[in-house]
C-alpha cells in the first residue's frame, strides 16, 4: 500500500449509445457478426468509447485500448487498425477516448479510464463481455494511463494484466530528462506535456500532483502482472518501466520489460516485425 491518497473514480453513469450500431469491416471474415457501438461513459464529449463486440450473449475476454498523444492530443480513431486486430482474435474490444490535459488536469485521465472500465463491467451483458477477464493496453501517454490503472488501489476486479507500449510511467523522469537533455526536442516536448498534465504546475510547486502521476508510487500486492515494450533509443527509455518493475518486484508482482532495436515509439514500435505477436501472446496467456 502507498501512503499517497487514491481518489475514487466518479460514479458510473448509465451508458448511452451516441451513434447507431454498425457492422465491422466486411473485408475481414474473422469479424463476421461483429458490430461496433459508440458509447458515452460520461457527459464530456471526450468520454466516449468504441466497442467492437458480438451479439450472441456469450462471455468473451476484453481488451481495453488507450491511445497516446502527449496527454494533450490523439484520438481513438487512430487505434482502429489495432482494435480490429484484437476483435478478429475473438475479444470484446473497448477503444476509449478520455479528457485531454487541455480539458482537465490530472487525475481526470485516470478517472476517465477507470470510469470506462467500470461502465463496461457494469453493462457487460450488452457487449458479450466477461467482466472478470480483461487486460488494458496503452500507447505512450496512454501507456501511462494503462499502468496507472494497473497500480490503482489494491487491484481492479477482473483485471488480468496491463501492457504499455513506450509507456511514460514516470512523468517525473520525463520532466528531469527534458530539462537536462535540452537538444532532444522530443524529450523537451514530453517535459512540457507532463507539466501541462499537472495543471501547468511544476514539481517544486505541486509535489502531491506529481507524486500522484508517478505510477510506481501506487504499487501494491494486489496489482497484476505487466508487460512493457520500449525501443533501445527512443525518447521514452526503458528506464521508465524498469523503475516500475523494481517497485512491483518488492510486492511480489511480476513485470516483463522488452527492448527492441532502433528508436521507434508507440504505435510504430508496435508495428515492428514480431512486436505485436509478442504482445498478443502475452495477453493470451493472461486471459482465462
Amino acid at each position: 500500500m502507498t501512503a499517497t491518497a487514491k481518489p475514487s473514480p466518479s460514479p458510473t453513469p448509465k451508458p448511452k449509445t451516441t451513434s447507431t450500431s454498425k457492422p465491422a469491416p466486411a473485408d475481414n471474415p474473422l469479424l463476421d457478426g461483429t458490430v461496433i457501438d459508440t458509447v458515452a461513459y460520461g457527459p464530456h464529449t471526450r468520454q466516449r468509447m468504441d466497442i467492437w463486440h458480438q451479439t450472441d450473449g456469450l462471455k468473451r475476454p476484453g481488451v481495453f485500448l488507450i491511445h497516446g498523444g502527449w496527454w494533450s492530443g490523439g484520438d481513438k480513431k487512430y487505434m482502429t487498425e489495432i482494435t480490429e486486430s484484437y476483435a478478429a482474435q475473438g475479444y470484446t474490444v473497448f477503444n476509449i477516448n478520455y479528457r485531454l490535459s487541455g480539458d482537465a488536469a490530472w487525475p481526470a485521465q485516470r478517472t476517465d479510464t477507470l470510469d470506462a472500465i467500470a461502465t463496461a463491467r457494469r453493462n457487460a451483458a450488452l457487449w458479450s463481455f466477461d467482466p472478470n477477464d480483461y487486460v488494458v493496453v496503452g500507447f505512450s501517454a496512454g501507456g501511462h494511463l494503462a499502468t496507472a490503472v494497473g497500480t490503482y488501489g489494491d487491484g481492479l476486479p477482473g483485471l488480468r494484466g496491463v501492457v504499455g507500449i513506450s509507456p511514460v510511467t514516470s512523468p517525473m523522469l520525463a520532466y528531469e530528462e527534458g530539462g537536462s537533455d535540452v537538444f532532444n526536442l522530443e524529450k523537451r516536448k514530453l517535459r512540457e506535456a507532463a507539466i501541462q498534465l499537472a495543471g501547468d504546475c511544476e514539481p517544486a510547486r505541486c509535489p502531491k500532483i506529481w507524486a500522484s502521476m508517478e505510477v510506481s508510487r501506487h504499487a501494491s500486492r494486489g496489482d497484476v502482472p505487466e508487460l512493457a515494450v520500449h525501443s533501445e533509443d527512443e525518447f521514452v527509455p526503458a528506464e521508465h518501466s524498469l523503475q516500475l518493475k523494481e517497485r512491483l518486484r518488492t510486492f511480489g508482482v511480476g513485470m516483463t520489460v522488452l527492448t527492441e532495436p532502433g528508436s521507434e515509439h508507440s504505435a510504430p514500435l508496435y508495428r515492428l516485425p514480431g512486436v505485436a505477436e509478442k504482445v498478443e501472446n502475452w495477453i493470451a496467456r493472461r486471459l482465462l
